[in-house]
């Protein structure tokens, strides 16, 4: 092996001064351990399905050797005196200048005196790429070496015109003096021709250039393994040692690389992948992974499932409670093991829901950990998963030894989240896979690996409909599978979204006659086998039919409460589902106090409506312990993947597809019905004339849908027979012509759809290019955002603020359940989070300055809380009211957040 020359070995790549104690770290062993712990990641980490998308065309031996010279070249840039003059973080003077002293004992002549004034020109990952170019690397691998520090250089990037030619002092130390000069330049050759060799090449030129898709997920790989290789300890622990700094007087010497790396390597390595196993009997399968035999669709389904070879997208369209969550489970495990994926993202509209399925992923998860004696990471996914209780109760990975289980992985975070091998989210996530943000690569990376479902997959606007199709077609291009779930799929959505996969996957449009976009048929199961669409809808008459009476009921508040008492008179749960929260809490207010009732809705504390969602759930859910009379009042949070159950229906109007799917929770289980409400009935509200639905329905849906769904209303829906072709008429614009005064409706439709899309677009990366590189790839950047945030950019929705709300009396501070503030914990108090309406707050710098001075005068040491720097707080008097921003606000335990203007 090549031996590095004295001068080389003493270029840092890391110094720090530690409770008085001078450390650093040679450039080369930093530049050895990223080698090592990437060639690792590459042979172990990685599932077969990503090691195949990193090849391509490639053998498995210039993969690895490009793996490897991608790690041991990445921080090239640092052998530059524009970085090796920077001056540590906490100013150590002393320990900045014997860095000086010794590089200049090694020959780097005056290095003393250079103090550059464009330092900042160059950090050191664009010098790397622009040294690496210039010696002769392509720019598609070039460019993943400017990235890895999450963002790539600029779409027109050239090394010699926008670097070498503009500030070579950055580079050479000089202009000028080719003495300085040619010392740079043979350290940094001599580094690249030490890391050339140890990866198994002979120069620079033989590296091969490389897609687009790989540059993306190499670049994702290199920034995890140089995370890694960066770490001294494990997450901060003193006590698991990874990769430390060395005394400033030891060198590359004192070092037994090999070991180092083995040993960080175990510290880092605390749990397992999934290996799939072969289902050979659907029936048996579902018995032992779901407790039940499989429904005829279900068992169809995963049948047909289970013979797909070259697995692509698959969409599952069936009703309401027919068990789509575990044919979709069932999907995973064997389009895993199809494609050599080891996870598995879901995706969902709500944190609600996507806390419902987390609880029955987690119990999944641990399954198939203690099948195979494995330690499975998991995550959940939204703003406020660290409150989730399911989720806090998860072992750690460091805390399971001798059995399998579902664990938490403490180094999968933030924006290392995604590499967890099971996700359970909000669609958010998911979509964010085609915001061009810093580190992205991170999500695409660790996306590659699983199979991807996306539940209520009809259930997104124009806005992040454009978001989905650019995702889709990422997730086609890595042959990543995707699970599509609706009950309420519009054709030509379905026909979009396959679209969008399939171009993505092949680099055309579909060929052929696509008389499977046209299917009406239902239940219906359309996939792609290779560069085929295939469907299956051969299934016999449905186990459960019901035919759902439907009445339109125009009325004012008042006499809507009665008609709800008058039905469940003789017992019975009835369901009112509104699209306002003003709306549900007016609602609530009329209903007697002999009446048990619940109002759900987002304007709760989250504390309040984890428990009112668990009341929910235990009260009408499946096996649920269900009163004799209860009236539940809600909003769009009921109509999406709780499985809860209602004798009788009273909803507002909405589109055709979230009608049903509200519908879809009125007699969703086989139980024994007061006689009164045998025969299923929804109430259809807000309908005053064709096209008049009033102000705040037609504030929160276009006229357009909702007069469509008006005008195909019948009076009678069989479910689930009706679902498809009530769905299709409304979305068709073939039926436009049927509907007298619907073309201005559909105008301002068509216009806003237009202004949303490329609103959408303008963050939005492009669409997947292999002969492109990375150059320019994220231009024009949205900036980095908190998970709380995450709903803000991908979904079309107004900034609003979160905060804490608390109580503040003569006796004290207390949390709005009566507990004093000096008697909980800072944990405690950071989960009394709400969200503030968007009326409150048209000016968010205002009100958040506001906020701030609130917070500052009441709770001033929250700065120096880990749970609470940062948090803003609004504070409520002894009756749990205050005025702000021209508002009265009150909190209500039943009612949630109530806010009237001032006169």
């Amino acid at each position: 092996m090549v031996v590095l020359s004295k001068r080389a070995q003493a270029l840092w790549a890391k110094k720090e001064n530690h409770d008085g104690q001078e450390l650093w770290l040679p450039l080369i062993a930093h530049l050895i351990d990223t080698d090592n712990v990437i060639d690792w990641l590459y042979k172990v980490w990685l599932n077969d399905a990503q090691r195949e998308q990193l090849r391509g065309d490639m053998s498995e031996t210039e993969t690895r050797k490009l793996v490897r010279v991608i790690g041991g070249v990445h921080d090239i840039g640092k052998a530059t005196p524009s970085f090796q003059t920077k001056k540590s973080y906490n100013r150590d003077k002393e320990l900045d200048d014997e860095l000086i002293e010794g590089l200049m004992r090694q020959g780097f002549s005056a290095l003393n005196e250079y103090d550059p004034t464009d330092h900042r020109e160059s950090p050191h990952a664009i010098a790397g790429e622009s040294l690496l170019e210039d010696s002769g690397l392509n720019e598609s691998v070039g460019a993943i070496i400017g990235a890895h520090h999450g963002k790539p250089a600029d779409q027109y990037f050239d090394y010699s015109f926008d670097q070498l030619s503009v500030y070579p002092s950055n580079y050479f130390q000089s202009d000028d003096e080719d003495e300085l000069k040619a010392t740079w330049e043979q350290v940094q050759q001599e580094l690249i021709n030490y890391e050339l060799k140890r990866a198994g090449y002979q120069s620079l030129e033989d590296i091969p250039e490389i897609t687009q898709q790989q540059a993306v997920l190499l670049t994702g790989l290199l920034i995890m393994a140089d995370w890694i290789a960066s770490s001294e300890y494990f997450n901060d622990d003193p006590t698991r040692i990874m990769f430390p700094l060395i005394p400033l007087d030891q060198t590359m010497d004192d070092l037994n690389m090999e070991t180092r790396f083995q040993k960080a390597i175990m510290t880092w390595d605390i749990s397992n992948h999934w290996e799939p196993q072969p289902i050979f009997d659907i029936n048996e399968h579902y018995q032992k992974r779901w407790g039940f035999h499989p429904r005829t669709v279900q068992r169809l389904m995963s049948e047909e499932i289970g013979k797909i070879v070259d697995p692509g997208m698959v969409i599952i369209e069936a009703t309401m409670g027919i068990g789509k969550t575990e044919i979709a489970m069932t999907a995973v495990e064997q389009l895993s093991l199809a494609t050599g994926s080891s996870g598995m993202f879901m995706g969902l509209p709500t944190q609600a829901t996507t806390n419902a399925m987390f609880s029955r992923a987690e119990k999944w998860v641990d399954e198939l950990a203690e099948e195979s004696t494995a330690k499975l990471p998991i995550k959940l996914m939204h703003g406020k998963a660290q409150f989730n209780k399911e989720n806090r109760s998860l072992p750690l990975a460091t805390d399971i030894s001798d059995h399998g289980s579902a664990v938490i992985n403490s180094w999968f975070s933030g924006k290392k989240s995604m590499l967890a091998d099971f996700d359970i989210g909000t669609i958010d996530h998911l979509l964010l896979m085609s915001l061009k943000q810093r580190h992205l690569f991170l999500r695409h990376l660790g996306l590659s690996g699983k199979v991807v479902v996306i539940d209520e997959i009809h259930a997104y606007d124009s806005y992040m409909n454009s978001y989905l199709k650019c995702t889709l077609q990422w997730l086609g291009a890595y042959h990543i599978p995707v699970i599509a779930l609706s009950a309420t799929l519009p054709k030509k959505k379905r026909k979009e979204l396959l679209e969008a996969y399939y171009k993505g996957k092949f680099g055309h449009n579909i060929k052929g006659q696509t008389k499977w976009a046209d299917s009406q048929a239902y239940p219906l199961l359309t996939y792609l086998d290779g560069e085929e669409v295939k469907q299956f809808d051969q299934f016999s008459a449905p186990d459960h039919q019901q035919e759902n009476k439907v009445i339109r009921l125009s009325c004012d508040d008042e006499t809507l409460v009665t008609k709800v008492l008058e039905s469940i008179k003789e017992g019975g749960i009835a369901g009112i589902v509104v699209n306002t929260v003003k709306r549900a809490q007016q609602i609530s207010r009329l209903i007697p106090k002999n009446i048990e009732k619940l109002i759900l809705h987002s304007a709760f504390l989250a504390t309040d409506r984890e428990e009112l969602e668990e009341q929910l759930q235990k009260t009408i859910g499946k096996n649920g312990d269900r009163p004799e009379r209860m009236v539940v009042v809600g909003t769009q949070v009921l109509e999406q993947s709780l499985d809860i159950d209602f004798d009788v229906l009273f909803t507002d109007i909405a589109p055709m597809d979230l009608l049903l799917q509200r519908m879809g929770r009125l007699h969703r289980h086989q139980i024994k019905r007061p006689a009164k409400l045998k025969e299923p009935t929804t109430y259809v509200l807000g309908i005053n004339a064709l096209g008049d639905y009033g102000d705040a329905n037609e504030a929160v849906y276009d006229k357009y849908w909702l007069m469509k769904t008006d005008h195909f209303l019948p009076d009678t829906i069989n479910i689930p027979n009706d679902i498809s072709k009530l769905v299709q008429k409304v979305y068709d614009s073939r039926s436009d012509s049927e509907i007298l005064g619907i073309e201005e409706p559909r105008h301002e439709e068509n216009v806003f759809e237009r202004k949303e899309i490329r609103k959408a677009g303008e963050y939005q990366i492009e669409e997947p290019d292999q002969y492109d590189n990375l150059h320019g790839w994220l231009d024009r950047d949205h900036e980095d955002m908190r998970d709380a945030n995450v709903e803000a950019a991908v979904r079309d929705i107004k900034e609003s603020i979160e905060l804490v709300l608390l109580q503040h009396t003569d006796d004290g501070d207390f949390l709005l359940d009566g507990r004093r503030l000096d008697e909980v914990n800072d944990e405690e108090i950071a989960k009394q989070i709400i969200r503030l309406p968007n009326a409150i707050t048209p000016d968010i710098s205002a009100a958040i300055n506001k906020l701030e001075k609130i917070t500052d005068a009441h709770y001033r040491n929250w700065q120096d809380s880990y749970w609470l720097k940062g948090t803003l707080a609004l504070v409520l008097d002894g009756n749990l009211k205050t005025q702000f921003n021209g508002y009265q606000i009150c909190y209500s335990k039943r009612l949630g957040l109530i806010y009237e203007k001032e006169e």
